[in-house]
């Protein structure tokens, strides 16, 4: 399956002598994000540890090309090389205990990692490259067809999307341009001039049926009202999900929620987990021209109420299949934008745990340098209670959490992005 990709991308690069721009285009960007790792402080039952702080230099070269031979055929590829420098333990710790990549929806892909092989190991630096797009669009009088590796999101939520569990985006990841590609077939239809019917199919692993997904949305405007419902099968679970989006006032409200049914598809019966809920509602409103904001509150019943039980979550399928990563049940998001200049602006978000009154702070100022060129500077950073080491009889030493954000490191980053 290997051989198909890098046989499809030559011959995709292979059309560059064609010189009419109707009938191709390429595009890209380059991005540098350059980040320092603050570890909190963790206790034992004698002492406070400390780690010392972490860096990570990350590049990203993403060439984008569409050819569009018929005016009812084209083609969309998207190629990332990216080199790493940064501290060898970061390649293989997730620090924020928000690794989503096990929902990885590809059916076969190339090998990750070009330097140094997979066999080898390895240490601050690596060279990794990810085929992203490949895929056609057949367009016809009946519908939109699509079908290679592309991009699938849903949801209106602005912080937490309950439905969007195919390729998701977490809450602290630095580039969050364009999302994960996902091989699927996917057809959407029109039945008027808002409403749409969207299925599909999207590959696991080596088309393993118990590792995919399907689905089925439709999208209906009505009384001035989006509504959108999800019917979702993923890795034999069963997910039923609703959004909600209208005009209040001058304010833009939402609402989206999904119902979920572990392992509804299997035909184990002995596998027992619970039913799980997950909501967001929210609204947002542009306070001036140069000032927007928005509120949301978010609810996750397979999450705890008790900061102890945390680590308990990591083994469920809401965790392992499900693309759940927040640990409590109840959340406040606040977000907020300014525009400092016609080429600066400001933009910070803040989450809340209201179950143990943690939080979670994002400010970010991003200046316009020139035409397609930016420059931004942010960070990441955690307040609550840190996290404590029980020593035990066994070769492991478990954590013991107080609070969700107090556990995260804290990141402070600096981004450069070119685009062409």
């Amino acid at each position: 399956m290997k051989k198909i990709f890098i046989t499809a991308t030559f011959l995709i690069l292979f059309t560059f002598h064609i010189k009419s721009e109707d009938i191709f285009s390429i595009k890209g960007y380059f991005k540098n994000f350059s980040s320092v790792f603050s570890l909190p402080e963790y206790k034992t039952d004698k002492d406070v540890v400390s780690y010392p702080d972490m860096g990570a230099v990350s590049n990203r070269l993403r060439i984008k090309l569409l050819i569009k031979p018929l005016t009812w055929l084209s083609i969309n590829s998207a190629y990332d090389i990216y080199p790493i420098i940064q501290d060898t333990s970061l390649f293989n710790t997730d620090l924020f205990f928000t690794d989503v990549v096990s929902t990885n929806y590809r059916f076969n892909d190339l090998s990750k990692r070009i330097y140094p092989e997979q066999s080898k190991k390895i240490g601050s630096f690596g060279l990794f490259h990810n085929l992203d797009r490949l895929f056609i669009t057949i367009k016809t009088n009946f519908a939109d067809i699509f079908i290679g590796r592309q991009s699938i999101a849903w949801g209106s939520a602005h912080v937490i999307n309950p439905t969007d569990i195919i390729a998701p985006f977490t809450f602290n990841e630095l580039d969050i341009e364009e999302r994960r590609g996902v091989d699927a077939i996917r057809i959407r239809i029109p039945i008027g001039i808002m409403d749409e019917i969207d299925a599909g199919y999207v590959a696991g692993e080596n088309f393993n049926i118990k590792k995919s997904a399907f689905f089925l949305r439709s999208k209906i405007y009505i009384l001035k009202t989006d509504f959108s419902l999800l019917l979702l099968d993923f890795r034999e679970h069963l997910l039923l999900g609703m959004d909600i989006t209208r005009s209040i006032g001058g304010a833009c409200f939402w609402f989206e929620a999904a119902y979920v049914i572990p392992f509804f598809f299997n035909t184990d019966k002995t596998i027992n987990e619970n039913n799980y809920f997950r909501a967001s509602v929210g609204l947002d409103y542009n306070f001036s021209t140069k000032t927007y904001g928005y509120i949301e509150y978010h609810f996750n019943s397979s999450g705890k109420n008790i900061t102890e039980e945390y680590q308990n979550n990591f083994n469920s399928s809401a965790f392992q299949d499900g693309s759940v990563y927040l640990m409590g049940k109840h959340y406040l998001n606040f977000g907020l934008t300014y525009q400092i200049s016609p080429l600066a602006s400001f933009s910070k978000l803040i989450i809340y745990n209201i179950n143990d009154k943690s939080f979670y702070f994002a400010p970010k100022i991003e200046y316009n340098i020139a035409e397609n060129i930016y420059l931004s500077a942010g960070s990441f950073f955690g307040i609550g209670k840190k996290p404590e080491i029980i020593p035990n009889l066994s070769d492991k030493t478990p954590y013991t959490f107080h609070s969700e954000f107090g556990t995260y490191p804290g990141m402070f980053f600096l981004s450069f992005r070119i685009y062409f």
